[in-house]
């Protein structure tokens, strides 16, 4: 015989409530459709299962009844004749179930509000006041963006500065090093070791200018 499981209604079969219900499920943690489909498919289950329980008792009396004439394909037939006009009942009972549950027992009204949204009470903004925020956070983003701009140039800058002071400390050390070289020829003042470097540095050019004259005249002759 045919099971009566087969029978049985499937989710995408019931027809329930198509409104999303967000607020409620972010209450309960579960849609309310949710809720009342498996209340439907628990409903349906034990249907099936008091029919099957009572069908068994039949076949039983009929098994002590001598010379019956009833087969157990009559009673499967009468039985899920039965079951068809039962789960019609429930299905219209389950409809009204199902709209008193979703628009009152199950519904958050409109004029309450959930503890983590209290904010909203407190804080509440018109379109036109949303709208001046929303302008007000994309200015304060943009000013974000050219501070951050004028750090990232204010650190390049600072880096240079570095290497400047690194190079001029380089030239004070060389500075430093022409002061001992004129100490040491007997010129304390720092300006005149210049002029002193200066004058002995004329004398090299002139010198070498003077070789290179006469090795270009000892080529000639």
């Amino acid at each position: 015989m045919r099971d009566f499981s087969q029978s049985k209604l499937t989710a995408k079969e019931v027809k329930m409530s198509v409104d999303p219900m967000t607020y409620e499920a972010q209450f309960f943690g579960f849609t309310p459709q949710t809720c009342m489909l498996r209340i439907y498919i628990a409903f349906q289950d034990y249907l099936f299962e008091v029919m099957q329980a009572v069908e068994q008792v039949i076949l039983k009396k009929l098994e002590g009844i001598p010379n019956c004439e009833i087969s157990p394909v009559q009673v499967r037939k009468c039985t899920e004749k039965f079951l068809c006009f039962m789960k019609g009942r429930f299905d219209k009972l389950f409809v009204k179930m199902e709209q008193l549950f979703l628009q009152w027992i199950l519904r958050i009204p409109p004029n309450i509000l959930l503890p983590e949204d209290k904010s909203q009470e407190m804080h509440s903004y018109s379109e036109e006041e949303f709208q001046l925020l929303q302008k007000e956070i994309e200015q304060l983003q943009e000013k974000y963006k050219t501070e951050l701009c004028t750090k990232q140039a204010l650190l390049a800058e600072l880096e240079e500065q570095k290497t400047v002071q690194a190079k001029l400390k380089q030239t004070l050390a060389l500075f430093d090093e022409l002061e001992n070289v004129g100490r040491n020829h007997g010129t304390s003042d720092f300006r005149d070791s210049l002029v002193f470097l200066a004058q002995n540095s004329r004398k090299l050019q002139d010198i070498r200018d003077n070789v290179e004259k006469e090795s270009k005249r000892l080529k000639i002759s």
